[in-house]
């Protein structure tokens, strides 16, 4: 079933009878944002518990500018140590792949330069709201 290699996060409150089973077969994780662990803490426990789990996280700047990027994704990845898989979808070139895998070392603001590097090349589906390195 697609619920046991891939994953998407959606508020906890659409956890509920017949939707919760859809949700959970898909991959669905619930996320309680009033909750008193955050939701980097929430996701390193399901990385934890689960023998496969893929988390994808979208990026900045897909509904208004963004200067700087959150690192809740890179304190995930950091904590249940795992990497980071870097996928791009270029516009420009109508194409997507993967960079590579990155491992995250500590230093979060130096590892989210490294990170924002590979995407120097490509060109995101609204470019404006995409601040480059």
């Amino acid at each position: 079933a697609a619920g046991r290699n891939a994953s998407f996060l959606i508020k906890k409150e659409w956890f509920f009878f017949p939707f919760n089973l859809l949700f959970s077969w898909l991959g669905g994780v619930p996320v309680d944002r009033h909750q008193r662990t955050s939701v980097t803490d929430q996701m390193v426990e399901v990385f934890n518990k689960r023998k496969i789990f893929q988390l994808a996280v979208t990026p900045e700047g897909t509904r208004k500018k963004a200067e700087e990027w959150k690192k809740g994704f890179y304190y995930i990845a950091e904590k249940a140590q795992v990497p980071i898989l870097i996928a791009y979808f270029d516009y420009a070139k109508k194409e997507a792949g993967i960079k590579g895998l990155f491992y995250p070392t500590g230093n979060a603001e130096k590892d989210i330069h490294t990170i924002r590097e590979y995407y120097r090349d490509v060109t995101a589906c609204h470019p404006e709201n995409f601040v480059k390195v």
